[in-house]
């Protein structure tokens, strides 16, 4: 007999299965996942759980979680859960007999439950997509887990965006309602206000901001960190404090990041403006930037940056460089500041883009391709779906979506 899974992906995931689910079915086929025989491993064991979680983030507010969301849950006949930003569960709580029943899909602390390892459910598609997800029973990859219905969301650090884990509620049916959602969403945004508090109450005076402008000038120079793969703007990270800057100070920032040698101010305006520009208007964004910076590590004529400089996407070009194309894309949230129009921008964007689709479609590896297309940035790489078409085989379940993807996109661009 047939597996109702391929069957329904054969059919364009289209018999009452909603689009998230059917996305993460795909991801769940194309990472190897059996729907009869996966279990999460358990990656953390009792050895080093205790002391991870008691260093983890999240620790600080489980006890909040727990009373607010744990005892509802645990009223539910149901367990609440919180995950690490990589999908361990750090914490599973309930009464004893649903804990029993949770053992048997390996539902326990230490368990890996990112889709990569125990296929659709609402930690791990959590995030995956970076946003609050139900999963109601049968949407489950993995039959055993068919049983439950689940509902978790994100919980970010406020200050730079990152998520620090997931919280879940697993039970019955009746997880799947509208009010419960809006429970754990509520829960979540709880979380991550008190954690923001517990952050001002430690610092000795003045807000998050004013904290960092004043520290970041007096560790800048022991190395800067940054984030821009993927992100609307720039993440800063200096001696462990992290600021999210404008637009333009990222442009700014990964421009001159990519230029060590310095650059002339008719250089980097030609660099970050499409057009032309007053020389007053670089003067202004530079001085804003150094009074964040200081003048000792954002230095003039040339611009340049005087302090150690580490950043995401020259960590994905050392790995394609070094020939570890696996690695390279794990480390790829997706473009350079998408929304970025700097020329110099574009081109780095462009440049690292390219190289890594290059090697994608060189290896000819069918789960790197499929993948590709299950990312935001490929969904629409018409080469990409020829190129997966080439590589499935004619049963696989994920042949006939990737057929109908070409239909469509040879559609849309007139070929």
């Amino acid at each position: 007999m047939r597996d109702a899974h391929a069957s329904l992906i054969e059919q364009g995931v289209t018999a009452g299965v909603r689009e998230i689910v059917a996305d993460s079915w795909l991801r769940s086929v194309a990472a190897g996942i059996k729907a009869d025989t996966s279990e999460p491993p358990i990656t953390l064991d009792r050895s080093v759980l205790r002391q991870y979680r008691a260093e983890h983030p999240l620790a600080q507010i489980f006890p909040l979680l727990s009373d607010v969301l744990g005892q509802a849950a645990q009223e539910c006949d149901a367990v609440m859960a919180v995950a690490d930003e990589h999908g361990q569960l750090l914490w599973v709580s309930g009464s004893t007999g649903v804990l029993r029943r949770a053992e048997a899909i390996s539902f326990v602390e230490g368990a890996q439950w990112d889709e990569a390892h125990a296929g659709t459910n609402a930690p791990g598609t959590a995030l995956r997509l970076d946003s609050p997800v139900t999963i109601r029973a049968a949407e489950h990859f993995v039959r055993p887990v068919q049983r439950w219905s689940c509902a978790a969301a994100p919980i970010h650090d406020l200050a730079t965006g990152r998520i620090l884990g997931v919280v879940d509620v697993t039970g019955g049916d009746d997880i799947g309602s509208p009010q419960t959602s809006a429970m754990i969403r509520a829960a979540a945004r709880m979380a991550e206000a008190e954690l923001a508090r517990i952050a001002a109450i430690r610092q000795p005076w003045g807000s998050a901001t004013e904290m960092a402008m004043s520290r970041l000038q007096e560790r800048a120079a022991g190395g800067l960190q940054l984030q821009a793969l993927g992100r609307p703007d720039m993440v800063l990270t200096a001696a462990g404090r992290s600021l999210r800057l404008s637009l333009r100070h990222s442009e700014i920032l990964a421009v001159l990041a990519t230029h060590p040698g310095g650059l002339s101010g008719d250089e980097l305006a030609v660099m970050l403006y499409p057009g032309d520009v007053s020389p007053a208007t670089l003067r202004a964004e530079v001085v804003r930037l150094r009074s964040l910076l200081g003048a000792d590590v954002l230095a003039s004529r040339p611009y340049r940056l005087c302090s150690e400089v580490t950043s995401d996407w020259a960590a994905v070009a050392a790995r394609l460089a070094a020939g570890d194309l696996a690695g390279a894309l794990k480390l790829y949230p997706g473009p350079l500041l998408p929304h970025s129009e700097a020329p110099e921008v574009v081109r780095l964007r462009a440049d690292l883009h390219g190289w890594l689709r290059a090697l994608v479609l060189a290896d000819g590896g069918q789960e790197l391709v499929v993948n590709w297309t299950q990312s935001r940035w490929g969904a629409d790489d018409l080469e990409m779906w020829h190129r997966q078409c080439a590589l499935l085989p004619s049963r696989s379940p994920l042949r006939p979506r990737a057929e109908a993807m070409v239909e469509r996109l040879d559609a849309e661009l007139g070929r």
